[in-house]
C-alpha cells in the first residue's frame, strides 16, 4: 500500500472519529422522525455508509495502482 491511501485511510479514521463523537451526535439527539427512522440513527448509519464506500474507493484505487496500471511519465 502506497503512502498516498495510508495518508488517506489515517484522515478518514481521525474524522470519522470526529463526526461520530459526542459533539455533533448530540446536535442530531432529537425527537424528530426522517423517513419513520429517529434522526440519531439516520445519521448514525449514513455516516457509516459514507465512511464504508469511501473506504472501498481508496482500496479500490489502491489495488489498481499496486497492479501496474500504466502510468504517464518519463
Amino acid at each position: 500500500m502506497k503512502q498516498r491511501y495510508r495518508e488517506y485511510i489515517i484522515i478518514l479514521f481521525v474524522i470519522s472519529f470526529m463526526i461520530l463523537n459526542y459533539p455533533l451526535l448530540s446536535i442530531f439527539d432529537r425527537p424528530v422522525l426522517l423517513f419513520g427512522i429517529p434522526l440519531l440513527y439516520f445519521y448514525i448509519f449514513a455516516v457509516w455508509f459514507v465512511i464504508i464506500a469511501l473506504l472501498a474507493l481508496i482500496s479500490e484505487t489502491d489495488q489498481h495502482d499496486a497492479q501496474g496500471d500504466p502510468k504517464p511519465g518519463p
